[in-house]
Order: C-alpha cells, then structure tokens, then sequence
C-alpha cells in the first residue's frame, strides 16, 4: 500500500467505530497508532525531500536568471563591436535561459501547493495520532479502575465485611471483659500503708478547710 493511499485510510477511518467492531479493542488502538506514527514519519520524510527539491530548484533560478543577464550583456558588447551575428546569437541564448526559467518556475509552482498539501496531512496525521493516543489513555485508565473494582469485590465482598467487623467488636468485647477483672482484684485490697497514706491526705484536706473558714470570719468582721 503506498504511503498517500495509507494516510487517506487513517485520515477517513473513525477510530470510535473502528473499536467499536473490533474483537480486541487495545490491540486494534495499539495497531493504529503504530500505524500513524509510522505513516506520519514516511510523510515527514517524503515533506523533507520536497523541500530539498525546492532548495535545489530555486538555486537552478538564480543561476538561469544570472545567465539570461550574461548573455544580454555579451549581446550588447558584440552590437558595440559591430558583430550583430553574435548579438543574435547571444540573444537567442539568453531566449532559450529565460524559457528554461520560465519553467522552472512553474516547477517551483507545484513544489510550493505540494509542500502546502504535505504540511494539511501533516497536520491531520498529527490530530489523528494525538485523538488515538487520548483514546488509548481513557482505555487504559477504564480498564484500571474496573480490574480495581473487581479486585475489591473478590477480596472483600459485603458479607466478609461484616464478618470482619464483628470479630473485631467480638475482640474489643473481650478487651474489655479481660480489663474489667483485672480492675476488680484491685477493689478492698489497699494495704496498711495506703490507709495511712490516705489519713494524711485528709488531715491535709482538714487543715486545709479550718485554715479557708477561720479566713472567711476575718473577713465578716
């Protein structure tokens, strides 16, 4: 299939229905932008011969338009000496430089509408390319998010949920069962020293309100 037949393919093909009918979506996206990037590295190869062509046409010009004007002036040099036989004769050189010219220049005519063409093709290989990567991506990322969803559904599906939530309250209920007994051989069981410990701290507390009354009556007086 030659290169331009290939790029109106891509260019006409809707890349939506092309997935739509196809049995392997990834693999056909995949396919097609290998297929574009190949195809817009051939018409970028083919965009930079053309140019070069150019180049190369336009330097022919300048050397026919500098030879038209040689032959004119070996024109006017040979009527000064008299040898108008030679005038002719360099004219008709000069006529045959500026016809050369002439279609040249309908050359670089068509090479200037073929760059303009290659650059539009560029340019909507380019689009095409970028649209097929875009699509490439939400595929991806749709994919991604439905392998997670299942993965999560497989792995912790509503009734194991539940079950995990109640063996861990089960746990807690137990904590707190094994907590509650160890406070409970705390209960009557302070010794001598505690007692006394607790006497002081009162006779404290005591003073300490004697001391706060005795206050509060100096004052009223």
């Amino acid at each position: 299939m030659g290169i331009f037949s290939r790029f109106q393919d891509i260019i006409n093909a809707n890349i939506n229905s092309l997935l739509d009918r196809a049995e392997d979506p990834e693999k056909m996206i995949r396919l097609m932008i290998q297929e574009m990037e190949e195809t817009l590295i051939e018409v970028r190869s083919s965009s930079a011969k053309v140019l070069a062509d150019k180049k190369t046409l336009e330097r022919r010009m300048a050397a026919l338009e500098k030879e038209a004007d040689t032959w004119e002036e070996k024109a006017a040099l040979a009527l000064l000496k008299d040898r108008e036989d030679l005038a002719r004769a360099a004219l008709a050189e000069q006529s045959a430089a500026n016809e050369t010219l002439e279609i040249a220049k309908e050359e670089l005519l068509a090479l200037d509408s073929h760059v303009l063409d290659l650059n539009s093709e560029v340019a909507q290989l380019q689009q095409k390319l970028n649209d097929a990567k875009a699509k490439q991506k939400s595929m991806l990322a749709r994919e991604q998010t439905a392998r997670s969803k299942l993965e999560i559904r497989r792995r912790f599906n509503r009734d194991k949920l539940n079950e995990a939530f109640e063996k861990f309250e089960r746990y807690e209920r137990k904590m707190d069962d094994m907590e509650a007994e160890v406070e409970s051989y705390d209960i009557g069981s302070k010794d001598l020293a505690d007692e006394i410990q607790d006497l002081a701290r009162d006779e404290k507390v005591d003073q300490a309100l004697e001391q706060l009354k005795a206050r509060m009556s100096q004052k009223a007086k």
